[in-house]
């Protein structure tokens, strides 16, 4: 099947960057002048994808006013030198379709997803963590998987090799590895934000998934693990089980723009490559 809509879990508090996060959702901060989720949007309508499924929570609703038509500011501007920098977004809002829907409590990553199920229904969707952003000159990163997806037709996880020591940060994977010119493993084993002496591998999973819509079943049966959170990591071990996990190791470059280290050091990427 195709993949037709991409599920951006959007409801996280963004603690890192208090103050600013205290009223501005962290998906809304700027990487020079345009914000997080937008590159991801971006992504996923490169990647073919026109339908966006949004996890928002209390304190969000920036992001809705964002992909919508803001009349009195457009007339504003209308005719003027400043009319241009709302192109790419009107673009955006004219190809896509957002929808939205809330999660009431902040349960981890995997019961984000589960709450976004009503807006993907029985079909394999994508995953974007926004605060993930993923540069590349060539395929963006979605792109990339989607080939991988339409070889192995399961679930996919992109990966990227990470200092030992940073383990504790992510979602790591052991695997087999089945194509070597395209760097794909077979998962065998995950493990959430393992301390280094217990992670299999150094191969992390940053925030970009292809999931099959199986996932929801085993998210409804998946106990609380790491932090007492409901982990995307352990519903997806239950489909690697089944050797139905593929990992793909990313052509690009990816900024965790969920820590001020790596907010800054992408700001300052964007900007050379702009000007």
């Amino acid at each position: 099947m195709k993949i037709n809509k991409c599920l951006f879990p959007a409801a996280g508090y963004g603690t890192r960057f208090l103050p600013a996060t205290k009223a501005t959702p962290k998906e809304m901060l700027p990487i020079l002048t345009k914000p997080l989720i937008q590159y991801g949007v971006e992504e996923a309508v490169e990647a073919g994808i026109r339908t966006m499924a949004i996890v928002t929570g209390r304190g969000k609703r920036a992001i809705e006013d964002h992909f919508d038509i803001s009349y009195e500011l457009e007339h504003q501007i209308k005719g003027g030198s400043k009319e241009a920098l709302l192109s790419e977004i009107r673009s955006l809002i004219g190809q896509c379709t957002f929808s939205y829907t809330r999660q009431i409590e902040m349960r981890g990553l995997g019961h984000a997803i589960l709450t976004g199920e009503t807006l993907i229904g029985d079909e394999p969707f994508a995953v974007v963590l926004a605060d993930d952003l993923c540069s590349n000159g060539d395929d963006g990163v979605l792109k990339q998987m989607m080939e991988v997806y339409d070889r192995y037709q399961c679930s996919i996880v992109a990966i990227e090799e990470i200092p030992l020591d940073q383990t504790h940060k992510y979602g790591v994977i052991a695997g087999d590895l089945v194509d070597n010119t395209n760097d794909t493993y077979r998962v065998t084993d995950m493990v959430e934000k393992p301390e280094p002496k217990d992670a299999p591998t150094n191969m992390a999973i940053i925030g970009r998934y292809i999931l099959t819509p199986d996932i929801f079943n085993i998210l409804r049966d998946t106990k609380p693990g790491k932090g007492g959170e409901i982990q995307i990591t352990d519903a997806l071990l239950e489909q690697a089980k089944q050797g139905r996990v593929i990992a793909y190791k990313f052509k690009g470059r990816r900024f965790d723009c969920g820590s001020i280290d790596g907010f800054v050091e992408a700001t300052n990427y964007f900007y050379k490559g702009s000007y």
